[in-house]
């Protein structure tokens, strides 16, 4: 069923989005109202739901979990009292702020995302005393999916395409792009944090390491790297290594409270992602690949990924590139920026972070022109049967 031919299941997800970006403080709200709607309209036209969300159940299971545990990482790293000594290692003035988000991309080329974007929030939160503008909020996440862009291990979008067997080798072309784009942003987001707030780079004297909360971040980045390459579910790692680690330190429930609303409401956009009509992607190109990163900003990137995948044809590195990093310009639209927002729940303001994370869209546009113009446009026919 159609308006003026547009399929009404994608104006229901439009008007969702945007009373998310206008209504920012009733996000959970709006998306779960949005994703009952989509049901019962597709129920309308008799569609099976139940086979579709039990299809769907192990990406959402994955996502919570890597969300929720992500957000009890972010306590024990924060007990363990390295934020508070990092600080004296990096340099002083912007380039302290530019080196941390260099760091949250390297860690984010072989942890998730999600775990780097969380890990420089918590630095960030140290190092600029917790005035931490939502323009470098935005950097953050946005280095964390540059970073994991050209790493099959990085993000769910590549670790994808790695398992459904294109050769992490073509995966990695997306790093030429993050590289350029973190190099723009990168300079700009960190010079206007120092006006916000300069670094502090001289810990408390207080200031000391507890090697158990150190311990027990280290065994759940073993697990969620473990969980990752065998089973294709890094959750189940993460989690395993939680409850072992509570026998070291014990483990801060109470986090998961706070990162609950933000779980749920990526979960809601996730499952409305899903169930719109889309059939087949555009033709294969450089520009359809580029307008794919740019519609991922909105629109779930993993549907997306899965399509472009049974669709084949695609240059992956360019794809990846396109998809990890385009998230990075509205705060809803990767799984790393509503894990910040959980940690800092002001950056959920879809006018602040275009405004003030202007340089991350310029740095996509940049960063995939990069690619296409340094490495060009070498499109693979392998596609998932």
């Amino acid at each position: 069923m159609s308006l003026n031919g547009i399929p009404v299941e994608f104006i229901i997800f439009a008007l969702t989005l945007l009373g998310v970006a206008v209504l920012h403080r009733h996000n959970l709200e709006i998306a779960v109202a949005g994703l009952i709607a989509l049901v019962i309209f597709k129920m309308a036209l008799g569609e099976d739901l139940a086979t579709h969300f039990l299809h769907e159940a192990e990406l959402v299971l994955n996502l919570l979990g890597l969300l929720l545990g992500f957000a009890i990482l972010a306590r024990h790293f924060e007990l363990s009292g390295v934020p508070d000594w990092l600080p004296r290692f990096l340099p002083g003035g912007w380039m302290g702020g530019f080196s941390l988000l260099l760091m949250v991309a390297v860690l984010s080329t072989f942890l998730d995302n999600i775990a780097g974007a969380i890990i420089g929030g918590v630095v960030a939160g140290h190092v600029f005393k917790h005035k931490v503008s939502i323009g470098y909020l935005a950097a953050i996440v946005a280095a964390s999916n540059a970073g994991g862009a050209g790493s099959v291990l990085g993000d769910t979008t590549t670790t994808m395409m790695w398992v459904a067997g294109i050769p992490a080798r073509s995966v990695a072309d997306a790093f030429l792009g993050g590289l350029v784009s973190v190099l723009f942003f990168g300079v700009i987001a960190s010079v206007a944090q120092q006006r916000v707030h300069p670094l502090v780079k001289d810990p408390a004297a207080s200031a000391a390491i507890d090697y158990g909360h150190l311990a027990v971040v280290g065994l759940m980045i073993a697990g969620t790297l473990v969980a990752n390459v065998l089973l294709d579910f890094p959750a189940a790692g993460l989690w395993a290594a939680l409850v072992f680690g509570h026998l070291i330190r014990k483990t801060p429930w109470r986090e998961m409270l706070g990162a609950m609303k933000g779980s749920l409401f990526l979960i809601s956009l996730v499952l409305a992602a899903s169930l719109m009509p889309v059939q087949a992607l555009p033709e294969p190109s450089a520009f359809s690949t580029f307008s794919l990163g740019l519609v991922s900003a909105l629109f779930d990137n993993i549907p997306l990924t899965a399509l472009a995948l049974y669709q084949g044809g695609y240059d992956w590195g360019m794809l990846a590139y396109a998809v990890g990093f385009g998230g990075s310009m509205i705060w809803f639209g990767s799984s790393a920026g509503v894990a910040i927002c959980n940690l800092y729940p002001k950056a959920k303001h879809t006018g602040l972070w275009l405004k003030e994370g202007w340089s991350i869209i310029v740095a996509y546009v940049l960063g995939f022109g990069a690619i296409y113009l340094t490495l060009g446009w070498h499109p693979d026919p392998f596609s998932v049967k």
